[in-house]
C-alpha cells in the first residue's frame, strides 16, 4: 500500500508501537489548552507513523555500524501527509523529528522474549523504558543526526519548528536536545563522538538554500502544496532529497490540497509511480458519503454539506473545534472559493476558482492501482 484514503488496521513490523510510546514519554502537547501534557498519537497520526517505520520483513541487523541498515531497512523512503489545516500536521512532524533525533528511529533488530529499549543506556535520564514483544524489530538511536525543517518562510517553518521548540522546553526532551539560537543541538548518546556539522536539527528556508544538498539523514519538507518551479522551491526540495539519499536518509513531506494547476512538489509526488514513498490523503472526493442521491459529490458552497465534509476531513484531530473551522472557511469563500476548499475541505481545485469536471480525480485515481 503506496497510497490510503482512510486509517486501517495495522498487521506488519514496524516501529511505530515503539515510536508511539517514545513519543509520549518524551513529547508534550505544544499549545493549546492541553499545553504540556503527555502527546499523545491519534489514529490517523499512530497510522502514519506505523507506515513510516515499517520495517521489511527480509531486514538484516549488523552489529558493525558501517554495515548498518539505515534508511533501506524501512519499507519507505519518504512519507506524505495531505490534510487540511490545524488538522496536527506540525506538531505530528515536530514529534518525530525529535524521534529521528534522540529516540530509537533505527532498526536495531528483531526482538527476542525479554528484550527491553532502556532510555539510560542511549543517553536519556528519563527513566523509561520499552518491553518489545518476541519478533517485533527493535530500533537504537542514531549516532550522529542531521535533520533540516524546510518550508518557504520563516513562519512557516514554524509549522513544525515551533512546537519542537516548545516540546524541548517541557519534559524529558530537554535532556537530550538543547535549543540554540538558530538550530538545537541532539546531544550524542553514549560513546558516540562528535561529528563537525551534525546532531544538529536545523531550520531552513527560502533565504537558506546553500545548505540544500548537504548530506543529512532526515528531513522535513512542509507545505510541498506551495514548492513549485515558478518560485524556484522545486529545485531546493530536490537537492535536499538527494542530500538525504548519500546517507540513506529518510524525509516527511505534509501538505494542504494543492493547485492542480502548479504541477507542485506535492502533486509530483502524489502522481508518481514510485513505490517506496508512503502517502495518505483523506481525500473527501473518494468517500461514498459525501454524494447526494443523484452520487454528486457535495458542493463545499452549501453549509450543512460544507459541515459534512469538515467532520470528514478532521476526523481523528478532537483538538479542531469544527465552528472556528466553518467560521473561517465561511469568510475565506468570499473572496476566494478556491482557496477555502483547498486548506479546509481538503479537495483539489484549481486556483481560479473552477473545480475539477466531475469524475476527473477518481478516473486518474482508479488508474494508479490505489490500495485504500
Amino acid at each position: 500500500m503506496t497510497r490510503a484514503t482512510k486509517v486501517t488496521p495495522i498487521d506488519f513490523p514496524t516501529l511505530g508501537d515503539l515510536a508511539e510510546a517514545w513519543i509520549k514519554q518524551h513529547c508534550r502537547v505544544p499549545d493549546g489548552l492541553a499545553l504540556g501534557a503527555e502527546f499523545v498519537l491519534s489514529d490517523w497520526q499512530f497510522f502514519i507513523v506505523a507506515n513510516h517505520y515499517r520495517v521489511r520483513e527480509d531486514a538484516v541487523f549488523y552489529e558493525d555500524p558501517r554495515q548498518m541498515l539505515k534508511g533501506r531497512a524501512f519499507v519507505y523512503r519518504r512519507s506524505m501527509i495531505v490534510a487540511p489545516q490545524k488538522t496536527g500536521k506540525g506538531p505530528l512532524a515536530a514529534a518525530i523529528t525529535a524521534f529521528e533525533g534522540a529516540g530509537p528511529s533505527l532498526f536495531a533488530g528483531w526482538a527476542r522474549k525479554g528484550d527491553w529499549y532502556v532510555c539510560a543506556d542511549h543517553g536519556c535520564p528519563c527513566g523509561w523504558d520499552y518491553q518489545y514483544l518476541p519478533g517485533e524489530p527493535k530500533g537504537t538511536r542514531h549516532m550522529s543526526p542531521k535533520i533540516q525543517l524546510m518550508a518557504a518562510s520563516e513562519d512557516q517553518v514554524d509549522n513544525t519548528y515551533g512546537p519542537l521548540k516548545n516540546m524541548v522546553a517541557m519534559g524529558p526532551l530537554g535532556e537530550v536536545l538543547r535549543v540554540h539560537e538558530s538550530s538545537i543541538k541532539v546531544l550524542p548518546p553514549p560513546g558516540a563522538p562528535e561529528a563537525a556539522g551534525f546532531n544538529t536539527i536545523t531550520p531552513v528556508t527560502s533565504s537558506g538554500l546553500s545548505r540544500l544538498g548537504q548530506p543529512i539523514t532526515f528531513a522535513v519538507q512542509d507545505e510541498v502544496g506551495t514548492y513549485t518551479k515558478a518560485n524556484r522551491l522545486e529545485k531546493p526540495a530536490n537537492d535536499q532529497r538527494r542530500g538525504l539519499a548519500g546517507m540513506e536518509g529518510r524525509a516527511l513531506e505534509t501538505t494542504n490540497a494543492w493547485d492542480p494547476t502548479e504541477n507542485s512538489v506535492a502533486q509530483q509526488t502524489w502522481e508518481s509511480s514510485v513505490e517506496d514513498v508512503f502517502r495518505f490523503y483523506r481525500n473527501p472526493d473518494l468517500e461514498p458519503s459525501l454524494r447526494d442521491e443523484h452520487g454528486n459529490r457535495l458542493s463545499y458552497l452549501e453549509k450543512r454539506s460544507r459541515r459534512k465534509i469538515h467532520a470528514f476531513v478532521y476526523e481523528g484531530s478532537p483538538w479542531v473545534n469544527l465552528d472556528a473551522i466553518e467560521a473561517e472557511a465561511a469568510e475565506i469563500l468570499e473572496r476566494d472559493p478556491a482557496q477555502a476548499e483547498r486548506f479546509f475541505g481538503n479537495r483539489l481545485v484549481y486556483g481560479a476558482g473552477s473545480w475539477l469536471p466531475e469524475g476527473a480525480w477518481e478516473a486518474a485515481y482508479a488508474r494508479r492501482r490505489v490500495a485504500a
